[in-house]
């Protein structure tokens, strides 16, 4: 397995995941983020507040900022995928290219959004205090690196137990230890919970709900072209070799 040619179709497929997410978040997110701004707007203005002067007009923010921030992230993840994919490719059973990437980026969708989402949800503008973002995030993310250590930790226990208790059983053992781990860290990390009580309940929930969506579009567009790329990538390798070996 070479790393080399493998980043790069990574990278590749995190460019087509972030230019589809970009679309999405302009679709469905960035309204909600229009929303939210306006309420806080209207917040300060009733109490007498004067508004801050941005340091980055939201047009830049919503158009040219956004999508660097994507297209980076999406490069990023895209090259962590492929190191991942590198170090499980035929370690997870007999799978080929695209059900590995099928099921790494399912394993990553639930590790990295979907476990830290369920206790620390994604927050519009107007929600949360400016003291304590140095707080929620570290929370998060110590959620993240749990979540991820628990899924490498359940392949590896679920791969250790295969053999006495069979494919079916030794994954469902695994995925209850997961679970259990998950829960009992849900209950000792910290309850956060700062919004307001007159922020508007639709516009919460459709800004949570579009932040999951936008996790759900890099992931999964990350899992299926990686696949496509890497299987076509390894069969021409096969063919090659297969060309070559009369030769030698």
């Amino acid at each position: 397995m070479t790393m080399g040619p493998l980043l790069v179709r990574g990278m590749l497929a995190g460019l087509v995941a972030a230019a589809l997410d970009l679309v999405f978040a302009w679709i469905i997110g960035e309204p909600q983020v229009n929303l939210a701004i306006a309420f806080e707007a209207r917040q300060s203005a009733a109490a007498g507040m004067a508004e801050e002067p941005e340091l980055i007009s939201r047009t830049v923010q919503q158009t040219f900022g956004l999508a660097v921030a994507v297209g980076l992230f999406g490069v990023a993840v895209g090259g962590l995928f492929a190191v991942a994919f590198a170090v499980a490719f035929g370690r997870l059973g007999a799978f080929g290219p695209r059900a590995t990437a099928a099921l790494l980026a399912g394993g990553g969708f639930v590790a990295v959004a979907l476990v830290p989402f369920l206790k620390y949800p994604a927050n519009p503008p107007a929600v949360g205090s400016h003291d304590t973002v140095a707080t929620r995030t570290g929370l998060y993310f110590a959620l993240v690196a749990i979540a991820i250590a628990v899924a490498i930790v359940s392949v590896q226990v679920g791969r250790h137990l295969a053999a006495r208790l069979g494919n079916w059983n030794a994954a469902l053992a695994a995925g209850a230890i997961s679970l259990l781990v998950i829960i009992v860290s849900y209950l000792i990390l910290p309850k956060v919970d700062e919004v307001s009580a007159n922020f508007p309940a639709t516009v919460l929930w459709e800004f949570r709900l579009a932040s999951l969506g936008v996790q759900a579009v890099i992931w999964t567009t990350l899992g299926l072209v990686f696949g496509v790329l890497t299987e076509r990538f390894l069969a021409s390798r096969t063919r090659a070799a297969q060309v070559t070996a009369p030769a030698a």
